[in-house]
């Protein structure tokens, strides 16, 4: 039974995720490169090694977001640059969104791409405003909550 070249890729790669020696998010990398050395090694073998193989070299460590993000300030991953927080706008000059962002980097979803004190003093400023409280739905159910009281405390009034 013959594998295909990408099912020996996969099944090498996966071996590799098994034995705890690669991590799962270094899973894509890995295989292109298992694929493209079998290829090249499967190319060599079909010239009778009369042909010289380039290897592609090592794709470079993935980058460790958390170092970017300290109490004062975020490092942009793209370009180096110390800075409060990664606006919109200066994503754009890498023509990246917060999204895209996240996703080459991997970084989680709910990870704000602002400073540590940043972050902070928005939780600060938004408990103590409570914005929460004046949204129409809110609104909505705490009068239903309000009236359903007062017509309580009547009906005990009569009863009295």
């Amino acid at each position: 039974m013959s594998q295909t070249l990408l099912e020996m890729a996969k099944d090498l790669v996966l071996a590799q995720i098994e034995a705890h020696r690669l991590s799962p998010d270094e899973m894509h990398a890995a295989l292109q490169q298992t694929y493209a050395s079998l290829k090249a090694l499967q190319s060599l073998e079909d010239a009778n090694g009369n042909v010289a193989v380039i290897t592609p070299e090592t794709p470079p460590k993935p980058i460790n977001w958390k170092i970017s993000i300290t109490k004062n300030h975020v490092t942009c991953l793209e370009c180096g640059q110390s800075l409060k927080q990664l606006s919109v706008r200066h994503l754009k000059e890498h023509e990246l969104d917060g999204r895209s962002y996240r996703i080459k980097y991997g970084i989680p979803r709910t990870q704000p791409l602002a400073a540590k004190e940043v972050t902070a003093k928005r939780q600060e400023i938004v408990q103590s405003s409570r914005p929460w409280e004046k949204a129409p739905t809110f609104l909505k159910a705490h009068g239903k909550a309000q009236q359903a009281g007062a017509q309580k405390k009547r009906t005990v009034r009569k009863k009295a």
